[in-house]
């Protein structure tokens, strides 16, 4: 039975006319370098019964999370904006609270960095970027975590040192499916989740598996993993749109989310696609 009123934790919309999308190179990803909006979202989100999403930044640019607020702002779909600032800048309090008074603020439920293209795998735990993220807690909202396996152990000492943030790790850290593996991902998982002010989101993983030949028993072991670490009241569904289109559909990411969860009682898969969300975002 497919859930009503599912909630799509993560997806992305870009116009390139406005910003270049500066990842999107070489002619793997050539089917997403064009412009995806809500419009583009909303049939193919309401056709699987998602009601609300979050949506979620794509490039480090001050001017995004404004747009993103303000899209939201005239939408009945978004319900929440994970926006990104710099979370190293001394004002960092202040900046939120002027996103805040924006068209739209009163949807930002989160910030967001691409951690993952920063060299230094302890990046997260630098002072000043501890100093940003404690911010980020005074201002009550949450961490969006985009790492990869090799920073998932900062991740962990940032969460530890920060018991009043909520953490919510993207994409399942990024684990390496189309090779095959668990570890050492499995074991950097078990760690971060002990820590009770972590969340996960059961999302990107078509696009870490292989493109052309994923099922979704092969992305069962990796969903199995951060269910057995985190439960399903820690984790919620996102369907990384428009770039998971590479590797499937939102109908295809959808239906492989509730294959990969088919174990679970109905009160159980009901946290996964909404309750968390709703709760951890306060949407």
């Amino acid at each position: 039975m497919t859930p009503q009123n599912a909630v799509d934790a993560h997806h992305h919309i870009w116009d390139l006319s406005v910003r270049d999308q500066d990842w999107i190179t070489g002619p793997a990803l050539a089917p997403i370098r064009r412009n995806f909006g809500l419009d583009d979202l909303a049939p193919e989100a309401r056709a699987v019964g998602v009601t609300a999403t979050v949506l979620v930044q794509t490039v480090c640019v001050p001017e995004e999370t404004p747009e993103f607020l303000a899209a939201a702002h005239g939408s009945d779909l978004v319900a929440g904006v994970v926006g990104w600032t710099d979370l190293t800048a001394p004002g960092i309090a202040d900046t939120l609270a002027a996103l805040r008074e924006l068209p739209g603020g009163d949807r930002l439920v989160g910030i967001r960095h691409q951690v993952q293209g920063e060299p230094d795998p302890r990046w997260l735990v630098r002072p000043d970027v501890l100093r940003g993220l404690a911010a980020v807690a005074d201002a009550g909202l949450v961490y969006d975590l985009v790492v990869l396996p090799r920073q998932l152990p900062a991740a962990a000492e940032a969460a530890e040192s920060l018991p009043q943030l909520t953490f919510v790790l993207d994409h399942l850290g990024k684990p390496p499916i189309a090779a095959g593996a668990l570890d050492p991902w499995a074991g950097h998982i078990k760690a971060l989740a002990a820590r009770p002010n972590t969340v996960c989101k059961l999302s990107g993983m078509v696009t870490e598996a292989d493109w052309d030949s994923w099922t979704a028993n092969g992305l069962r072991p990796y969903a199995d993993t951060v269910l057995d670490a985190f439960g399903p009241g820690r984790l919620m569904f996102g369907s990384d749109w428009p770039v998971c289109r590479l590797a499937g559909t939102y109908g295809e990411v959808f239906d492989a989310a509730r294959v990969v969860t088919d174990g679970l009682s109905e009160d159980e898969r009901d946290e996964v696609f909404g309750t968390t969300a709703r709760r951890v975002y306060g949407l």
